[in-house]
């Protein structure tokens, strides 16, 4: 069947579903003919089934903030904010999921003046973020670990990662613009800055280059070794007695075809939240902390469900997410309906403390009959993951490893330019 791009998909439920390729030898020459579907407004197909509260699960005690590396130059009591940065700028971010969300750019932070060549400019930065999220990062894991009530179904563990793209920032309707004194005000708010009425994304579509050169160049600068490669499709679920989440089915591709399940988590719920506008380099950091639920048995009436569900899936490329559902076999019943559907192809690299993950992902969001592909370039910091989880975690071999992380990012994952 001839590739037809994702504005000119169409929905079937009379096509029959091919035996999916394998995936390509090169990460992202998949997706070169691949476009960015584009974010619609529409409603989705919710019907009688009520929509999830939130996609992002966020833990009590949760700190989501910001700030600039290097960071804002001090104001002079009686100086205007705004005058008061000569090279730093914002500036209009080309996104179109945004874009087609809210009918205007979203905006980035960016420097003026040419990138800072100084031989101390990594360590000082590797030192401001490691001083300033280490101990925050200790104290929402001890809180994650307390609030952890053991079930027999379910396997939890705490998971910290390290993903580069663009911080993103958006003047929410009846509010004042986005401003420097604004994003100033923020940084300076510290952990309150989760309270903060400044409206940030982080937008993790990196280009196609960076993932060829961090597959054929940087896993070998680091120290990485091949781990695997696999192709995945994930189907989301809602439970409508399980409204604050949503169910992700893991599937593999069996020999004829159809979908198994591998794997069935809840959302991951979030700790801690450090987004870093890194102003001397082409993309962003963020660091986050989360626990990962695992469902390791199911009730009956669950486990049908989503055996149903799954096995009623038809594997099709050319459709967003890959996936499509005869007319009817979406939902089960007032209780169960699928959400969202999503193809990935990933290769991981990893040493003893470190798992790199370059993957690229098609989703679609059934709810909004909205979809995105991107390539995304995520670390996972297995090591400090490990750490965290003791009973008393060693500061010192922590900061350690979270120094290391940094720089190994900083200097090799963050030199990628997202062209307008």
């Amino acid at each position: 069947m001839a590739y037809l791009p994702p504005h000119k998909r169409h929905l079937s439920s009379t096509a029959s579903g091919p035996t999916p390729n394998p995936p390509p030898p090169s990460l992202s020459s998949s997706l070169r003919n691949l476009s960015l579907s584009s974010r619609g407004r529409g409603r989705g197909g919710g019907g009688r089934h009520p929509r999830p509260s939130n996609k992002i699960i966020h833990a009590a005690g949760c700190i989501s903030r910001w700030s600039p590396i290097p960071p804002f130059s001090p104001v002079p009591e009686d100086g205007d904010g705004d005058g008061e940065e000569p090279t730093l700028r914002l500036e209009p971010f080309p996104c179109d999921p945004v874009e087609r969300k809210t009918g205007a750019k979203p905006l980035a932070l960016v420097a003026s003046s040419p990138e800072e060549s100084s031989s101390g400019s990594t360590a000082a930065a590797v030192t401001a973020i490691a001083e300033r999220f280490l101990p925050d990062l200790l104290a929402a894991a001890e809180r994650a670990k307390a609030s952890l009530a053991p079930k027999e179904e379910e396997l939890v563990k705490l998971s910290l990662v390290a993903r580069v793209g663009k911080v993103l920032f958006q003047t929410q309707p009846g509010a004042s613009p986005v401003s420097l004194d604004t994003l100033r005000q923020a940084a300076k708010a510290g952990e309150d800055g989760s309270k903060s009425q400044l409206h940030k994304s982080f937008y993790t579509n990196v280009p196609s280059e960076c993932l060829d050169d961090m597959e054929q160049s940087v896993v070998k600068r680091m120290g990485l070794k091949f781990d695997s490669s696999k192709e995945h499709y994930h189907v989301k679920m809602f439970d409508k007695h399980r409204s604050d989440s949503t169910m992700s089915c893991k599937c593999t591709v069996e020999e004829d075809g159809s979908l198994a399940i591998h794997k069935v988590e809840w959302n991951q719920v979030r700790h801690l939240v450090e987004d870093i506008s890194c102003l001397f380099k082409g993309l962003d950091l963020r660091l986050m902390l989360c626990t990962k639920r695992i469902l390791k048995t199911l009730d009956s009436e669950v486990e049908n469900a989503l055996k149903s569900l799954v096995s009623s899936a038809v594997i099709d490329p050319d459709v967003k997410g890959g996936l499509r559902w005869p007319l009817g076999k979406k939902s089960i019943g007032e209780r169960f309906s699928i959400v969202a559907a999503q193809h990935t192809n990933y290769k991981a690299f990893r040493n003893e403390t470190l798992r790199l993950k370059l993957r690229h992902a098609d989703r679609f969001d059934h709810r909004s009959s909205t979809g995105e592909v991107s390539n995304e370039v995520t670390f996972k910091l297995t090591g400090m993951s490990r750490g965290l989880e003791d009973v008393d975690p060693e500061e010192a071999s922590l900061k350690k490893m979270l120094e290391y992380v940094v720089q190994m990012v900083w200097d090799n994952a963050l030199n990628y330019k997202i062209a307008p």
